[in-house]
């Protein structure tokens, strides 16, 4: 039986890798809806990476998406070389296949989101992590869904 790559193979993990926190978000095993797990403190790459780990192993998680932060104009900026390397580390450790997917407005769509929230403002800060990952993590999904459909 030969697989389709583009139909999902169970849980996508969805991560939104800043400084000082990744946001984390997962689907559903058929990969159409996504939920915010929890925002994880870096550390250093030790124990992000086994903190991940966890994560991965307990979601099953069978691949990753990471958001790639674009300039406006879709131009690369200095973080995105960051990011990248960061996924390659995911790659290497894991295993598992690692998309990359632009997250442009991720984080404002995700701090109008929840500004609409009764939140105070730093549960919102810690929530707007998870929010943007399951954004991204949703967008990555219904890209994957429409390419299946046309």
């Amino acid at each position: 039986m030969h697989s389709d790559p583009a139909k999902p193979h169970g849980r996508i993990l969805g991560l939104d890798v800043g400084l000082r926190r990744i946001g984390i978000a997962v689907s559903d095993p058929l990969g159409i809806t996504a939920q915010g797990i929890e925002t994880l403190q870096r550390r250093n790459k030790r124990h992000d990476l086994a903190a991940l780990e966890q994560i991965i192993r307990r979601y099953n998680a069978q691949e990753i998406v990471v958001g790639l932060p674009l300039r406006l104009s879709g131009e690369e900026s200095s973080q995105s070389a960051k990011i990248q390397s960061f996924a390659n580390d995911l790659r290497h450790r894991f295993e598992l296949p690692v998309h990359l997917w632009d997250e442009r407005l991720t984080s404002v769509e995700a701090n109008r989101l929840l500004r609409q929230t009764e939140l105070s403002i730093a549960k919102r800060a810690k929530a707007v992590d998870r929010m943007a990952a399951v954004l991204i993590l949703q967008g990555f999904m219904e890209a994957r869904q429409n390419r299946v459909q046309q």
